[in-house]
């Protein structure tokens, strides 16, 4: 079931503006099965030049209700439906925040029919709504109202449903592979865990996805190697694991090949990592870098398929953040560093540069190999509405991952979220993924403990 909703507000933020109007329109995939529309009183005035747009004056939202009188039907019309809208966001971060406003967490998941009109119907000069409904013919006499827009979004999500139904026909029609069709179709357009099997029940290969069922469809086309030809007519069978958000399902994908190690996931088993960078503060309190095969007891900062290739690293890191050489186990003397005659050393070697000084240089080149927290969970979107998924760090080292409903369970305080955790392996690989995740997701909620 979905929800088509377009709403009308005094401005664009949602943190500052208030909705005007808005309208549903209830469909089950074939037609529309509710509707509701109303002004809504913002309590706030209407600037002018929004009323030049939408026609919405101070004089017409006078008697409507306010938001908080129509909330519990818009809660029981879009409960167990998708919100649809054009430029989805727009409209779901207005009707969440009015909301907030009363302490309702309202959380839908979300089609935006700009993006899937995108997808779905390249080569288009525009995919505003106005645009689109004038080069499919979908009339809309009330351009820039709520139920007008509304009406209009219908129209194009319909045609866009008949789109996708025939593309993904004729594309698992063109699939080069014996898999029964229904194990592709009842695959989820959701984040996860993908595992493929052969004929005799063996897991051959595992891979992660934003949308798994997308993701398996290019596997099952890709006839851009041998090896990946070989794979794919190998497929009997396919599992997966819903993780709710990528950052679970990159961390499960890669404790599961490590697990398993399957044959067609070879190049991701790093069993070629042998060399690791390490570090420790010696009796002066200095900290001092070194290289060693890898210790099983102890998490390299990074590791490296050769002992040269680790050299070059840590003689770029020398360069780089003028670091001494001897401190960095490039240099074996009783006296001072070859650098230091260069006055590329500030002498640490020697006792003339302090630990504080020099110790926070070897902090900046190793920050990239590190948390910047030593105790925090990160939390992301869960599996379904009102859950959320965990993901923990402890002094410095990965916990693992679980879920929890929040809005069963109320407030909770660390131990208890802690306690939702399953436990994982921690290893460099892991340690990679949520670094990169957290600096490539700068709004990630991230609780410190």
């Amino acid at each position: 079931m979905y929800s088509i909703i377009d709403i009308e507000t005094t401005g664009l933020s949602p943190k500052r503006e208030k909705i005007t109007e808005i309208a549903i329109y209830v469909h089950d995939g074939e037609k529309v099965v509710d509707e509701f529309s109303s002004l809504i009183n913002p309590e706030v005035d209407i600037p002018y030049r929004i009323t030049q747009i939408t026609g919405i004056d101070n004089r017409m939202v006078k008697k409507s209700p306010k938001f908080y009188e129509v909330a519990k039907r818009i809660i029981e019309m879009t409960e167990n439906t998708i919100f649809v809208g054009h430029n989805v966001h727009f409209d779901y971060n207005f009707i969440r925040k009015e909301f907030l406003e009363f302490g309702y967490d309202y959380q839908r998941k979300k089609i935006c029919t700009a993006k899937l009109s995108r997808k779905l119907l390249p080569g288009r000069r525009s995919y505003s709504l106005g645009k689109l409904c004038n080069e499919l013919g979908i009339e809309n006499p009330h351009r820039h109202r709520a139920f007008g827009d509304a009406t209009a979004t219908t129209r194009l999500f319909e045609i866009l449903m008949k789109v996708e139904k025939n593309i993904e026909a004729v594309s698992l029609r063109e699939l080069n592979t014996n898999l029964d069709r229904d194990i592709i179709r009842k695959l989820p357009q959701e984040p996860g865990v993908y595992y493929f099997y052969n004929n005799e029940g063996e897991l051959i290969y595992v891979g992660k996805s934003k949308n798994v069922h997308d993701r398996v469809l290019s596997h099952l086309s890709n006839n851009s190697s041998k090896r990946a030809i070989e794979m794919r007519n190998q497929i009997s069978d396919i599992g997966y694991e819903l993780t709710g958000n990528e950052l679970i399902a990159l961390l499960l994908e890669s404790d599961e090949i490590k697990k398993h190690l399957p044959r067609y996931n070879r190049a991701q088993r790093r069993s070629n990592s042998q060399w690791g960078l390490y570090y420790n503060k010696d009796e002066n309190g200095y900290l001092r870098l070194k290289i060693q095969h890898n210790d099983r007891d102890e998490l390299p900062l990074t590791t490296f398929n050769s002992l040269q290739a680790a050299k070059n690293h840590v003689f770029t890191l020398v360069e780089a953040f003028n670091l001494c050489q001897k401190f960095c186990g490039l240099y074996d003397a009783m006296g001072a560093c070859f650098h230091y005659n260069l006055k590329q050393c500030n002498g640490a070697c020697i006792g003339e540069e302090s630990p504080g000084s020099y110790n926070l240089r070897v902090l900046q080149a190793t920050e990239p190999y590190r948390f910047d927290k030593k105790n925090f969970l990160i939390v992301d979107r869960g599996r379904s509405d009102g859950e959320k998924s965990l993901i923990g760090v402890e002094n410095g080292k990965y916990l693992g991952f679980g879920y929890i409903n929040f809005e069963l369970n109320g407030n909770l305080n660390i131990e208890d979220l802690k306690s939702s955790i399953k436990k994982y392996p921690d290893n460099r690989d892991v340690q990679q993924i949520i670094r990169g995740y957290i600096k490539r997701n700068k709004a990630l909620k991230m609780v410190d403990f």
